[in-house]
C-alpha cells in the first residue's frame, strides 16, 4: 500500500509541475502576442503616416512646380492643341498636341 501511494504521489507531482510549465509557457506566448500586436498598432500608424506624406508629396502643383523647375518642361501653347474624338464617339476626348 505504500508503494501505491507513493506512486501516487510521484504522478501527482509531475502533473503539478506539467501545469505550471504549461500555464509559464502560456503566459510567456501571451507576452509575446501582446507585443507582436502593439508592434502591428505601431506599424498601422506608421503606414497612415507614409500614405500621408506620399498623397502630400504627388500632388498636382508640386509635380507640376518640378517639371518646370528641374526637367525644363511647360504646357504646349494652347492654339497648337488638337482635340481628336474616335469616331464611335464611346471613349472619352484625347488631347494631342502638334
Amino acid at each position: 500500500m505504500l508503494r501505491f501511494n507513493l506512486a501516487l504521489l510521484l504522478a501527482v507531482m509531475l502533473c503539478s509541475l506539467g501545469l505550471v510549465t504549461a500555464q509559464h509557457k502560456a503566459r510567456k506566448l501571451f507576452q509575446a502576442l501582446e507585443a507582436e500586436q502593439e508592434r502591428s498598432r505601431s506599424l498601422d500608424v506608421e503606414y497612415g503616416q507614409i500614405q500621408l506624406e506620399l498623397s502630400t508629396w504627388a500632388t498636382h502643383p508640386r509635380i507640376e512646380k518640378i517639371a518646370r523647375e528641374r526637367l525644363k518642361m511647360q504646357a504646349p501653347d494652347p492654339a497648337k492643341v488638337v482635340v481628336a474624338r474616335e469616331p464611335d464617339n464611346r471613349s472619352a476626348n484625347r488631347v494631342v498636341a502638334r
